[in-house]
């Protein structure tokens, strides 16, 4: 260690009122070797706070380390009187409430050990919930509003809480909050003379709104020195009664010995340096997340063709009557988000559920754009209209017409998504095989809100995303088939070298023949040689791939995403037309 290090001079410039997160309570120790001896490193800090409302202020401020530091426990407390004294509370003197406990502390008196409880009222108010050692607020993308560390005994050593959402909290209950902290540095060496601290003195000072004290002691003055016993006990018990009685105690019936003796032998120095700090972290009076206040960072959004823009809070109108335009790449980029998915409602119109609750009905326009009215961007979450507006752009290729035909002429399209018909021909095929076989087609289910994030036209931006959108396609169909069942079905000669796709089309052949049956297979067979390509992205093959899944490659990526999930949930649903009603011919 070196005397920047002991002196705790970088430390003692940063304030938490300024800081990212902010501690509620900490106890921090860390050490190493035997505290007595040359050798011994310990950093330790510690840290307790109480919120307090504007009348109680100037209380307030005469509290510090002794007061409300790591020492000081929240607990309930019942008076012989009646008057009951909540953990929430901080009593300045007896049944004087002055202020509020951010956290409470839980002693384990039979199971061993404490534990650090948050106030439950922060907890509701910003809507969090557990994640491992971390309080998340889903609403906004699951950030981590506050962290526990916990050693390894279990025992708490830290929780600290993101200021930004202790300002609101604050804010909201018209509290601030008063911390005092302790930071303590220790270093024992051989001898002052030849160790970093050479040209160190005991030193006292105020320094950056606290005290710092550096204290250089022998080990021998820390440690050693007299020391003295007393043991007493009582001489009126008979041992051989069945219930023995002590009476009051006296000096005939109880007798000592005392002791004394020195402790020596320490050798080395202790340099120890000290830093306590009393600071307030103040709210700004703004709480939008607890209180409901208006949100005054809002973004702008492009709406004119020009590139005019107009502020969120000038959207944040059921009858504004506008619209705007975004590219297509912000769903994959919401789907990302913990929590968030994707619904159909027509083949070119849906919905993005966020973890706000919010549904954000949007539509897909002639030039690929996603177009959404402006009043459900502008009535979503700060967090979620910056994702949005990062993609906003100039408005290109009109409205969406089934966005409009749902919007302005209140007449849905009637029509249906690919990716919604995919999952419900799988299902139908599903059904049928247990009605027509008595056996089940898959080997297990799928979840279809999960599987949508990976399987949707927009996932396909590139060559390379619509191979792996190939892959995801076969992934949950060909994948999942029983090959075990589909093999006891299968007439074929050499079934017991066939693949799930290749049992399956023998199964089909049976009922139309081979050469109709291949036919059939064909978008199945190009994805799955596809999904070959994703591995080997330079394969000569791929074309030939796309070629027999049925993809024009003149279209946009958007839309040969859209195809290949199309052609896939066709073949799907010719195999079990003509397994199950071999009355239709399959398209050529």
């Amino acid at each position: 260690m070196n005397q920047d290090w002991i002196l705790q001079k970088k430390e003692t410039r940063r304030a938490f009122s300024n800081a990212t997160w902010v501690p509620l309570r900490s106890s921090c120790n860390d050490e190493q070797g035997e505290v007595r001896n040359i050798g011994y490193v310990s950093e330790y800090f510690g840290c307790g706070s109480v919120a307090f409302p504007p009348e109680h202020r100037e209380v307030a401020e005469q509290l510090g380390w002794s007061s409300i530091g790591i020492r000081h426990s929240a607990q309930p407390y019942a008076y012989e009187d009646g008057y009951y004294s909540s953990i929430e509370q901080y009593q300045y003197n007896d049944k004087e409430p002055i202020g509020v406990h951010l956290v409470f502390e839980h002693p384990q008196p039979v199971v061993g050990g404490r534990l650090w409880i948050l106030n439950p009222d922060l907890i509701v108010a910003l809507r969090l919930i557990k994640d491992g050692n971390n309080w998340v607020r889903p609403e906004e993308n699951f950030v981590v509003v506050v962290r526990e560390v916990l050693d390894e005994k279990g025992d708490h050593r830290l929780i600290e809480i993101k200021r930004e959402f202790l300002l609101d909290y604050l804010a909201a209950r018209n509290l601030s909050l008063r911390l005092s902290c302790y930071r303590q540095r220790v270093e024992n060496v051989a001898e002052l003379e030849n160790s970093a601290y050479a040209n160190l003195t005991n030193q006292q000072e105020q320094r950056d709104g606290g005290r710092f004290e550096l204290l250089i002691r022998s080990l021998e003055d820390v440690y050693g020195g007299s020391l003295a016993s007393i043991r007493v006990w009582r001489t009126d018990v008979d041992e051989d009664e069945d219930a023995p009685v002590m009476g009051p105690e006296s000096n005939d019936n109880t007798d000592y010995e005392n002791s004394q003796g020195h402790l020596s032998g320490y050798e080395g120095i202790r340099v120890e340096g000290e830093f306590w700090r009393d600071e307030w972290i103040e709210h700004q009076g703004q709480s939008k997340r607890v209180r409901g206040d208006a949100d005054t960072n809002l973004p702008q959004f492009i709406v004119e063709t020009d590139g005019n823009r107009m502020a969120s809070a000038d959207l944040d109108n059921e009858d504004i009557g506008r619209w705007l335009w975004f590219r297509s790449c912000i769903v994959n980029e919401l789907l990302g988000l913990r929590g968030f998915s994707l619904e159909w409602y027509t083949a070119e119109t849906g919905g993005i559920r966020s973890t706000s609750g919010c549904v954000t009905h949007f539509g897909i326009n002639s030039s690929d754009l996603i177009t959404v009215y402006a009043y459900d961007i502008a009535r979503l979450d700060a967090w979620e209209q910056h994702i949005w507006v990062a993609h906003n752009v100039v408005p290109d290729g009109k409205v969406s017409n089934e966005l409009l035909a749902s919007q302005v002429k209140a007449k849905p399209a009637s029509t249906h998504a690919v990716e919604e018909l995919l999952f419900k021909v799988m299902e139908w095929l599903e059904e049928g095989f247990r009605q027509e076989f008595n056996v089940s087609l898959y080997t297990h289910d799928i979840e279809h809100t999960a599987a949508m994030v990976n399987i949707s036209r927009f996932a396909s931006k590139d060559q390379a995303s619509l191979l792996r959108l190939a892959k995801e396609l076969v992934r949950v169909f060909s994948d999942r088939l029983d090959v075990r069942e589909l093999r006891k079905l299968s007439t074929h000669s050499n079934k017991e070298k066939l693949g799930s796709n290749k049992l399956l089309e023998d199964v089909l052949a049976q009922k139309i023949g081979y050469d109709k049956a291949r036919r059939v297979f064909s978008p199945i067979g190009g994805a799955y040689d596809m999904r070959v390509g994703d591995a080997h992205p330079t394969s000569s093959k791929i074309g030939d791939a796309l070629k027999l899944a049925g993809i024009d490659e003149s279209k946009s990526f958007l839309r040969q995403g859209e195809q290949l999930i199309s052609n896939f949930g066709q073949s799907i649903w010719w195999i079990g037309k003509l397994i199950f009603e071999t009355s239709e011919e399959p398209r050529k």
